[in-house]
This record gives C-alpha cells, sequence and structure tokens, in this order.
C-alpha cells in the first residue's frame, strides 16, 4: 500500500498524463525515418520499446529537476503549493534520488539506441534541465521547454537513422513553437505571482493582450514549420492532413482561451492532447 502512494505521489509529481504531449513526436520522427529508409513504417519492437523507455526517462528527469528546483516559489503560488514536492509527500532525497535514475536510464538506453543517441545523450539532459533555470533570469524560458520538447524527434529519427535530417529539424522546430505558444497561454494563470515574486515569463513581461499575440504568432510559425516538414519529408495526403487538423485545432485552443481564461486548463491539456495524438494517427496512416 505504501508503495502504491509512493508511485501515486511521483506520478502526481511529473504530471505523468503530460506525456502526450512529447511521445506522439518521438514516434511520428521513427515512423517518417523508418519508411524514408525502408519503405516500411514500422521500426521494429527493439527501437519501439527504447523509444519509449527514452521519452519517459527524459520527460521523468526533466520534470524532477523542475520540481525540486522550484520548490521555494511553488510553496508561495496558490496553484502550486499542493504538490507533492511541497507538501512533503515526496522528500528532496527521493527527488535527487529519482532525477539521478532517470538520468542514467536515459543515459543506458541511449547507449544500446547506436553511437550518435549515446553522444547526444548528455546534451540532451542538460536542455531539459535547463528551463527551470532560465525562468529565473529570462523570459525566453517558455522557447527552452519547446525546445526541450522538439528534441523528441530529433531523439526519433537518431534512433531509426542515425543521423540529423532537415525534415526532422523541421518538425522539432514546431514542436518548439507549438510548445511554447500553449505554454504563454497556460502562464496566463501565474502572470500576477510572476512579476510578484521576480520570476521572467512573457505574461508578466508584456501582459495578457500581448502574450495573447505572441502565442498567435508562435502557433501560426508551428504551422509553417510542420508544414516543411511534410513537404522536406516528401509526405502526402494524410500528413497534409495532419497539419490542417493541427491548424484547426490551435485556432480552437486560441478562441478558447480568449473567450475565457478559466477554460486555459481544457485548453492546454485536452486540446493539444488531441492534436498530437491524431497528428500521430495521420502520419501512420500516411506510411502505412
Amino acid at each position: 500500500m505504501k508503495l502504491k502512494k509512493l508511485f501515486s505521489d511521483f506520478s502526481e509529481l511529473v504530471m505523468f498524463k503530460h506525456s502526450v504531449f512529447s511521445l506522439p513526436f518521438i514516434f511520428i520522427a521513427m515512423l517518417v525515418a523508418s519508411y524514408n529508409d525502408s519503405g516500411s513504417g514500422w521500426f521494429g519492437w527493439k527501437l519501439l520499446f527504447l523509444g519509449t523507455l527514452a521519452a519517459v526517462t527524459a520527460r521523468n528527469f526533466a520534470m524532477g529537476v523542475n520540481r525540486y528546483l522550484d520548490r521555494d516559489v511553488d510553496i508561495l503560488n496558490p496553484r502550486t503549493k499542493g504538490r507533492p514536492s511541497v507538501d512533503g509527500r515526496v522528500s528532496n532525497a527521493q527527488m535527487i534520488g529519482f532525477i539521478l535514475i532517470n538520468a542514467l536510464l536515459f543515459i543506458m538506453v541511449a547507449y544500446f539506441v547506436n553511437t550518435l543517441a549515446f553522444q547526444l545523450s548528455l546534451p540532451i539532459l542538460a536542455v531539459l534541465g535547463a528551463y527551470t533555470l532560465f525562468k529565473r533570469f529570462s523570459s525566453l524560458a517558455h522557447l527552452i521547454l519547446g525546445l526541450s520538447l522538439g528534441l523528441a524527434p530529433i531523439a526519433g529519427v537518431v534512433a531509426v537513422s542515425g543521423e540529423i535530417t532537415l525534415w526532422s529539424v523541421y518538425l522539432a522546430t514546431g514542436v518548439m513553437f507549438w510548445v511554447a505558444g500553449f505554454d504563454l497561454l497556460y502562464s496566463l494563470q501565474d502572470m500576477a505571482f510572476d512579476k510578484a515574486n521576480g520570476l521572467h515569463s512573457i505574461p508578466s513581461k508584456f501582459g495578457a493582450a500581448k502574450t495573447m499575440w505572441i502565442a498567435r504568432a508562435f502557433h501560426l510559425l508551428a504551422i509553417i514549420f510542420w508544414g516543411l516538414f511534410v513537404y522536406s519529408a516528401g509526405s502526402g495526403f494524410w500528413a497534409q492532413l495532419a497539419v490542417l487538423f493541427a491548424a484547426v485545432m490551435l485556432t480552437y485552443e486560441h478562441y478558447l482561451v480568449n473567450k475565457d481564461f478559466t477554460k486555459i486548463d481544457k485548453a492546454f491539456f485536452t486540446v493539444n492532447g488531441y492534436l498530437g495524438f491524431v497528428f500521430l494517427i495521420l502520419i501512420i496512416m500516411e506510411v502505412a
């Protein structure tokens, strides 16, 4: 029972359900890379297992670092003071152990994937851990978060092809702007808190109205880069439909938030969760 509770606390700590944002795009990259390399989208059970484990451990590491370093501000924020890292359900020692275990697992997985993946493992971990530090001194933290998730498709193509292709850079850049855009919307909830506590964010610096326009610009860039991904990868109808679907979903997301800030959670999780999942399904149809 105690082990079950600890698992539940750690699941809440890293918000495991938010893995829906990065997992679809690592698999999208793996599918397209395999299809372009061999004419088949199926990259094998081994890479499916290793790719999933890499994505999960990388995200656990990033969230663990974020929660550990943010304890001083999370305890002051009414929205975050109930997190397991703050209320004592997960101790500092447990968090440090969790961070180290996931970092080591990620490096081990990369070693078993291929040489380039192993060489990139430490730089990737450095980027993943940088987000929390960035928001202490720069409003670019939203883009660092986007870059962290944008590394997922890069990792996917490296795993399958052992190289970084141009189309994967376009896909990753689209993910970066997509994530940075919806993080801007999510950060509107903490605009007053960030300003009062000296934390750097675009909402606290520019206000809600300008933040909304910046988020729209980021999401427009996401669609443009995803379109470039489809063109560069030589993909067809289903991939083009995936980009069109993403554009519709992001338009709906901005409609929700613009109409009512209380719907930020719905826009953040539900809409973006469906976007990644349906994008993946359509790419599966493309390579099938």
